[in-house]
């Protein structure tokens, strides 16, 4: 995971000296949004309308920030409408590339390039920051709509309901300062808790990491023992979230990442939710396991020097869960 600076690529690791071996995770820089006739979105610039045909998506299968957008973009039926370019799982000194050997990578389907870097100096030649995926691509103007995944995925929930005509919302407008809530602590202990454990170069910094991970699976744990899903009845954002770190939990982050005091399956109902939403229509496609271990293990040298794949449990995604059985609070 390099960066580029003034578009030169640099070969460099987060810092973690310099905040006591903890890991900051660095916010995204490409903040436009798309939306129904163009108009400005919350933060960035106007221009990026609706349309079937005109974004592109580059993503990793093994990257759950990027995840999120393919599950939306199979919720929402727009899949005819955003085409996908998926980057190799092994992210060596030159970031993620867009090598075809397996894996479910497709290579660079627009440009031809070998390199995601590649995608961000063609849309600022000068840009300086990591070269993080997704990538949200407009083909008109040829320049990055976003990176933010969280923001990808609001614009995926609504902005293009008058092409497909599903108007489902996992953003429900009365329901927004709750699921903001229930998302800002599984975000911060949970989804990037589990980098925080990994990532960690000191003993502190690891145990300020994992303590509130645990206490958070607990608190879920309970919290799905009353309520189908994590809002109530109703399956919101915060569910598909949730759903793309805890889809990696045993297979990678309970061992690579030393997140083991529990797997999920030692929760009952964070495991039955787990497969309940796997089992989402659309959904299980959007998982490529071989995709996610192989990049975990094989990328983070600091971590498994030997590039080991470990053999991993065998989890069954399609035993019936039986979430439809209970009562939502």
């Amino acid at each position: 995971m390099g960066l580029l600076v003034d578009g030169q690529w640099h070969d460099t690791w987060y810092d973690t000296e310099s905040t006591g071996g903890a890991f900051k995770r660095s916010a995204a820089q490409f903040r436009n949004w798309i939306t129904p006739g163009g108009d400005a979105g919350p933060s960035g610039d106007a221009g990026f309308a609706a349309a079937s045909g005109r974004y592109h998506l580059y993503v990793s299968q093994a990257c759950p920030w990027a995840h999120r957008t393919l599950i939306f973009r199979e919720l929402k039926g727009l899949g005819e409408h955003i085409s996908v370019s998926v980057v190799h799982p092994d992210m060596m000194d030159q970031g993620w590339t867009f090598e075809t050997n397996g894996h479910g990578a497709t290579g660079d389907t627009l440009y031809g390039f070998s390199h995601a870097s590649q995608i961000y100096t063609k849309a600022d030649p000068h840009y300086s920051g990591r070269v993080t995926v997704p990538i949200l691509w407009d083909k008109e103007r040829e320049t990055i709509v976003s990176n933010e995944s969280s923001e990808i995925i609001r614009m995926f929930n609504s902005a293009f309901d008058d092409i497909t005509g599903n108007a489902e919302d996992f953003w429900p407008e009365p329901m927004r300062d709750a699921i903001e809530e229930v998302n800002a602590r599984i975000y911060s202990t949970l989804n990037n808790g589990v980098y925080k454990c990994g990532f960690a170069t000191s003993q502190e910094a690891y145990d300020a990491a994992v303590l509130p991970l645990f206490e958070t699976l607990d608190w879920l744990e309970e919290r799905l023992s009353s309520r189908r899903y994590l809002m109530g009845d109703r399956v919101t954002e915060a569910d598909w979230r949730l759903f793309t770190t805890l889809i990696r939990f045993d297979p990678v982050y309970h061992l690579h990442f030393k997140c083991n005091r529990k797997r999920l399956t030692d929760y009952p109902n964070l495991w039955a939710y787990t497969r309940e939403l796997y089992q989402w229509p659309g959904v299980a496609r959007t998982v490529n396991m071989e995709h996610i271990v192989r990049h975990y293990h094989y990328s983070h040298d600091s971590i498994n020097p030997h590039r080991i794949i470990p053999i991993n449990p065998q989890l069954d995604y399609w035993e019936p869960h039986r979430r439809d059985q209970r009562t939502a609070a």
